[in-house]
């Protein structure tokens, strides 16, 4: 019997969601990406996204799966605990072309699981040169890699956003345009082309 006099404890109101959304960024890279993406998270002042590496995953049908499960668990977790805002909003998946196989499975696991995907192909270099200079043409990796000390010399992988702020509008214009070419001949994905343009710009409309 609850004692006279004693005040009720108001019951636990569900938080309100807040007006960013959470986006959970899953990718194999373990230097470029994550250094990249957080840099320019913190340059768009953006604090609610979130970088997992899935390390040595190699496959991008094993880095889907891997986003899956954390999209899956952290929407457990939202319902166990009354609160919409552990829960992503956007969850996307990074990672190169290189010649990975099972690719079209990727794409179709992302789909059905409502999940974007940030592929660049041949590499993330390609989409790291755009912001210094139109595209290079089909490109192997590592010549991309090589060719980026014209415009980073001592470039090895590792990024300072600071590097790039400056012609990042010019890489999303060409980057964009790479996509549209593809599309006019049915062949999205080729080499060149780099969807990282897709999720930067998500990023910062989130901002």
């Amino acid at each position: 019997m609850r004692k006279r006099g004693r005040q009720r404890r108001p019951a636990r109101r569900t938080p309100f969601k807040e007006s960013k959304p959470l986006v959970l960024v899953v990718t194999e890279g373990s230097v470029t990406e994550p250094q990249y993406l957080n840099g320019f998270a913190k340059a768009s002042k953006n604090p609610r996204v979130h970088i997992e590496v899935i390390g040595g995953a190699g496959v991008p049908k094993t880095i889907v799966e891997s986003a899956k499960d954390l999209k899956r668990n952290a929407a457990k977790r939202a319902r166990r605990e009354s609160d919409e805002n552990l829960d992503y909003d956007e969850v996307w998946c990074v990672f190169d072309v290189d010649q990975h196989p099972n690719i079209s499975d990727a794409r179709q696991m992302a789909e059905d699981n409502e999940m974007n995907l940030a592929i660049s192909n041949p590499c993330i270099e390609l989409w790291l040169w755009l912001h210094f200079a139109e595209q290079p043409g089909m490109q192997h990796q590592h010549d991309l890699q090589s060719m980026m000390k014209q415009h980073i010399p001592n470039y090895d992988k590792h990024v300072d956003y600071s590097d790039y702020a400056e012609g990042y509008p010019a890489a999303v214009k060409r980057a964009s345009k790479l996509d549209d070419e593809a599309q006019a001949v049915n062949e999205d994905g080729r080499n060149p082309t780099t969807g990282i343009w897709r999720l930067t710009e998500s990023i910062c409309a989130d901002a």
